[in-house]
């Protein structure tokens, strides 16, 4: 029984002993593994790293070079100078009440000493030129330079440059100064370039008679009974004057003038005959009924089919009535 109890005894040694060996195995075996990828993976990492040639490094030396030169510093730079400006233009100077009041009570003083009649310019200007007077006279007392007899303390003269010189607009707003801009009217014209109002033309000579019946820029059609290519007088009222003298002299059966054409303007007058229609021309036409050629306005029709046409009718007309 005692050797029965000694073989179990050693059978147990032998188990613990193969079992402590077969875990020191796969230890071993777990080491060697895990040491074998450490080596697969360093030797990987090694093989991957990329040589380049001495071609290749100048090339991007170079371009790392055109790129820096391609950024634009000048941009750059403009730009923090304006962030710059900015932040200091945030810094607002800030003066004392009294002061206010007083730089308030001199502008008035200034506006007051303009006439009653000044205009929106005119105040402008007085305020313009306080304001210039007022910063040359603080610059010269920080420089120790002030005049005999200053209207600001020496305390106030840096503030005073500081606010009428870059926070002018801010100071302004704070003692309540607004002048508003002058506004200017104009009055829309589509008119051509070139073509006068048909109601402002002023005739030149001696005034009209009423019994001319002038018409503006009209062209009547009738049968010439005076040329006006040879036949020119000095004004309109002229024309038609000879109009009345020719209807007074004409013999019985004769045509009689009824119509008085005249042309006004230095250039010439457009008519659609073959002739060059000069200035001071006076036809004196004759007809029972008499009826338009053209009246203010040529039309866009007549000016297709005759490119140097005038936009308005320059002729200036009468009708004569018995």
């Amino acid at each position: 029984m005692a050797e029965g109890r000694l073989r179990r005894g050693c059978s147990y040694k032998k188990t613990t002993w193969v079992v402590c060996s077969i875990n020191i195995v796969i230890a071993l075996y777990v080491l060697r593994s895990l040491y074998s990828s450490l080596y697969i993976y360093s030797g990987n990492v090694s093989r991957n790293i990329v040589k380049y040639t001495p071609d290749q490094i100048r090339k991007m030396e170079e371009s790392i070079r055109i790129r820096r030169a391609s950024e634009p510093l000048e941009l750059v730079k403009l730009a923090k100078v304006i962030k710059e400006e900015i932040s200091r233009g945030e810094e607002v100077v800030q003066l004392p009440g009294p002061l206010k009041q007083k730089i308030t009570d001199e502008i008035l003083v200034r506006l007051k000493s303009l006439n009653g009649s000044a205009n929106i310019t005119q105040q402008q200007e007085a305020v313009e030129s306080w304001r210039r007077e007022k910063l040359e006279e603080a610059k010269q007392l920080t420089l120790n330079k002030g005049t005999l007899n200053p209207t600001i303390q020496y305390e106030e003269a840096g503030m005073i440059v500081r606010a009428l010189e870059s926070d002018w607009a801010v100071l302004s707003e704070g003692i309540g100064l607004w002048i508003p801009g002058e506004v200017m009217n104009k009055e829309h014209d589509d008119k051509p370039e070139g073509v006068e109002d048909l109601e402002d033309q002023i005739l030149p000579g001696r005034p009209i008679p009423t019994e001319c019946h002038t018409q503006l820029h009209t062209d009547y059609d009738g049968a010439a009974v005076r040329w006006g290519l040879t036949h020119h007088k000095e004004s309109a009222a002229d024309c038609c004057q000879a109009c009345l003298d020719h209807a007074k002299r004409a013999k019985p059966g004769e045509k009689k003038c009824n119509i008085w054409v005249y042309c006004p303007t230095e250039d010439g007058c457009h008519s659609p005959d073959i002739y060059q229609h000069k200035h001071q021309e006076c036809w004196l036409k004759s007809a029972e009924k008499p009826r338009l050629n053209f009246k203010d306005k040529y039309p866009d029709s007549y000016r297709n089919s005759h490119p140097n046409a005038p936009f308005v009718v320059p002729w200036v007309s009468g009708v004569i009535t018995a």
